[in-house]
């Protein structure tokens, strides 16, 4: 048995296809879908959708969303998401580094807009980096 995966973002279909599992960064931890999976939709904070295809494991950046599970479809509707073999290793690197050092440099602020935007640049720039890192 397997599950069909679609992974839609605003401008794009992310991804389309028949997979073996999915883990997914819900806003409550990490969720795991099998086959037979009971029904439910939750929400996706940032962060990186894993994929078993083929006993391969490939990611996904997500920025956000809902997923929904129905019977053995998962239907994954996002603000944004890249493949994480499209996404340059060095490059997401930087970015890391980057808003690391943005939000180092808001550390002692209370919550402040300028702090929130720091804190979602940061989590944009991890997950996009940890995309790229273990693609089979």
């Amino acid at each position: 048995m397997s599950l069909t995966l679609r992974v839609l973002a605003p401008d794009q279909s992310v991804f389309d296809g028949t997979v073996e599992e999915v883990i997914l960064p819900s806003t409550t931890g990490l969720l795991g879908i099998l086959p037979g999976h009971i029904s439910m939709v939750t929400a996706l904070d940032i962060g990186v959708l894993r994929v078993l295809n083929d006993g391969n494991w490939n990611s996904i950046a997500l920025m956000g969303g809902f997923a929904e599970v129905e019977g053995n479809d998962v239907t994954v509707l996002v603000n944004g998401a890249e493949l994480g073999s499209k996404i340059d290793a060095s490059a997401a690197e930087v970015d890391l580094e980057q808003a690391k050092n943005e939000l180092n440099q808001l550390e002692g602020q209370s919550a402040s807009t300028e702090k929130l935007k720091a804190q979602q640049k940061f989590n944009r720039a991890r997950a996009r980096f940890q995309a790229t890192q273990n693609q089979n």
